[in-house]
């Protein structure tokens, strides 16, 4: 019997649905493909706006933070340091001011050499200090608070120790007033800085309290009309909490380094690397007085400096790494630079009897 093609059976339907499937697949394959597509030219667009445009902010940033000629050169100058190279702290000073010339000073007034006890203050070295400094027309940045230069980085009198942490807090504002008032009237005290590259997890010391600093900043204001300095780090720092708190901003810059993790090694990073950031701080918070407040002048070892042999403090610094530093910042964007290092080169000259650290920093300092 003759049967119609088309009749409706189990096999017939399966042949249709397979020639539908054979028909609609063509269609399938290139809307997948096109989808495909279109999200590739998506993505290449992103990202060739993305560079474009960080390209221009880039280029903006640069252009707004050219490289300026070296126009000032101080030193910080830390008693404690002094002490620990097993120097006359009094006699390093005074050959800083008077066979350096240095013309800036920065000098931390350390909470435990104010206060070695609980309500009894010693200001007899620091008068001595800002006495000299006047008498050879330099002019000084009082660095005060409880993180300041120099390791442990948090200077905490033994006697608070034991105190809650609020209490730690109304100890430093009453030292802080203290210094602050005793110096506010004092001609070679130019400004303060408050707190030490405060924003870097770096050191010995509890987390920062942004509410606390802002106190401490505005407490200060409060008692002088002098300029507030608040830092950041060059390398890690993002700068912006820093920047927008601080009258006048300071950067660290240091080149060679060690870490526990790579041991030493030198930032690959170019002196545009500053500039950007300069550039950045400026078009997004405004312009205002920037220098570098540390600029590496000292070895950077695992051990503090005198417990490393000569070999190995050379190995991060050095008068050929001196030099090196001394041409890098010209590109940097910067026109101020306070040397970290004075204490060492000093020791270096007087009892190694290898001055040559001393005399590149002095015939930078001079030749200005």
């Amino acid at each position: 019997m003759f049967k119609d093609p088309f009749s409706k059976n189990k096999k017939n339907e399966e042949i249709l649905q397979l020639d539908e499937k054979a028909y609609r697949e063509p269609e399938k394959t290139w809307y997948i493909k096109s989808k495909k597509t279109i999200v590739y030219l998506v993505v290449v667009l992103f990202f060739s706006v993305l560079f474009f445009v960080g390209y221009r902010l880039l280029s903006f940033w640069l252009v707004k933070a050219p490289p300026l000629p070296v126009k000032n050169f101080g030193v910080t100058f830390s008693k404690t340091q002094a002490e620990d190279l097993g120097l006359d702290w009094k006699e390093t000073y005074n050959a800083v001011l008077n066979d350096l010339n240095v013309p800036l000073l920065r000098v931390p007034a350390y909470w435990t050499k104010i206060e070695p006890e609980d309500n009894k203050f010693n200001f007899e070295w620091l008068d001595f200090m800002l006495a000299e400094a006047a008498s050879s027309s330099a002019d000084v940045i009082l660095v005060v608070g409880k993180k300041l230069p120099r390791w442990p980085e948090c200077h905490e009198p033994y006697w608070v120790s034991g105190e809650e942490e609020e209490m730690k807090k109304m100890r430093v504002a009453n030292y802080i007033t203290r210094v602050v008032n005793r110096y506010k009237d004092n001609p070679a005290v130019t400004a303060w800085q408050v707190e030490n590259e405060p924003f870097l997890d770096f050191g010995l010391c509890p987390k920062l309290d942004k509410d606390f600093l802002d106190k401490e900043i505005e407490l200060v204001r409060s008692l002088s009309d002098k300029p507030v300095i608040v830092t950041d780090s060059g390398e890690f720092g993002w700068w912006s909490g820093a920047y927008k708190r601080g009258d006048i901003f300071g950067s660290t810059l240091y080149r060679t380094v060690w870490s526990k993790f790579v041991g030493q090694f030198t930032y690959p990073l170019p002196p545009s690397f500053f500039r950007l950031k300069r550039g950045a701080m400026e078009h997004f918070y405004g312009e205002k007085p920037m220098v570098i407040i540390e600029l590496q002048a000292e070895p950077w070892g695992p051990r503090l400096i005198q417990y490393l042999s000569l070999e190995e403090q050379f190995k991060s610094m050095n008068p050929e790494e001196f030099r090196e530093v001394l041409e890098y910042i010209k590109g940097t964007g910067f026109d101020t630079f306070y040397f970290w290092g004075a204490e060492w080169w000093y020791w270096l000259k007087e009892k190694q009897h290898m001055p040559e650290m001393w005399e590149i920093a002095k015939e930078a300092i001079n030749n200005l």
